[in-house]
Formats: C-alpha cells, structure tokens, sequence
C-alpha cells in the first residue's frame, strides 16, 4: 500500500513537472523594453539596495551592462546572479564598481543623509522603502545620485550636502529633475 501511495506521488510529481515545462516554453522572445522593465524591477526587489548604492543598466539586444557603484563587495555579485535569471537576458556585463570599506566614508554617508532627509524640503525623499536621493562617497568624493521633483529640491539637496560633513572637495550634484515637472 504504501509503495503504491509512493508510486503515485512520483506520477503526479512528474506530470506537474511536464506541464511547468509545457507552460513555459523557451523559445519566447523577449524585447530589450520587456527585459529593461524585468532588470529594473529586479534591482529594485533587491533587499540590500541602499541609498548608499547607485545601480545602472542598459539592455541590447539581450545583453544587460551594469554600471555604477555598490557599496558592499557582496552586492555585486549577487545583483549579477539576479540580472543573470531574468528571462530573455543571454549575457551580462558587471562594471558595478565596488565602493572603498571606509569608516570615514561610512560617517560621511550618515552626516550628509542626515542633512537631507532631516531638512524639511527635502523628507519628502526619505519616505518609502527605497529613498530617492542615493549618496555615493568614494574615499572622502561625494556624488548625489537619483532623481528629485525640481530644480529647487536638487539645489537644496546639494547645499545641504555640501555643508554636512567633511568631504575631499565639493559635492558633486547629478540629481535628475523629474520629467514633466516644473521647477519651483
């Protein structure tokens, strides 16, 4: 009884095997838009992606190139197995730069993202599970990253970054205003 209660799990277990396979066939194309959207997504469901980290991505023809910079080794290379799995993606170019481990870089990080998202234009940008305004530092350079609703909010956010900590030169500011919106 029991060897025929086993025997038909295994039935069922392949059978449900096959028709995953059956619905999932992998002669599906997919477009560069199609994928940019998945990889886009996927980046950000990453759990580990930070405000200190700033991902970028370009989709041809299949072919993903990341860029930017992580903070953490890990990231890297985990954020290159996701990209990896997303489907219709047949090959991927990891230039993420991996960010110098810095206790000097790590409290510069925290006084600038104090600076900001504590000023009252600007903690509209901290809400959320992902805050709009990325902070790069790179041994003591400050790099604003992300994208901000007007031209105002951007200069707020770069004069208050430049007066928060003691970086090696000034700030430098490649927030993006929204598009579609007017400055203030």
């Amino acid at each position: 009884m029991k060897l025929r209660i086993i025997g038909n799990l295994a039935v069922a277990g392949s059978l449900l095997a096959a028709l995953g396979a059956a619905k999932t066939p992998s002669n599906i194309s997919y477009t560069d838009p199609q994928i940019a959207a998945k990889v886009a997504h996927e980046i950000r469901m990453y759990t580990r992606y930070t405000i200190w980290d700033n991902v970028n991505f370009r989709v041809q023809n299949g072919n993903v190139d990341l860029t930017g910079q992580v903070s953490q080794p890990y990231k890297k290379d985990d954020l290159q197995r996701i990209i990896d799995r997303v489907p219709g993606v047949t090959s991927v170019t990891n230039d993420l730069q991996v960010l110098p481990l810095s206790s000097m870089d790590d409290r510069l990080r925290s006084e600038i993202a104090r600076a900001i998202y504590r000023d009252p234009v600007l903690s509209r940008y901290g809400a959320g599970p992902l805050p709009s305004i990325h902070i790069i530092v790179d041994n003591g350079h400050v790099t604003l990253e992300g994208v901000v609703s007007s031209e105002t909010d951007r200069n707020i956010a770069g004069l208050r970054a430049n007066g928060a900590g003691l970086s090696f030169g000034p700030v430098v500011n490649h927030l993006r205003v929204e598009s579609g919106k007017s400055s203030s």
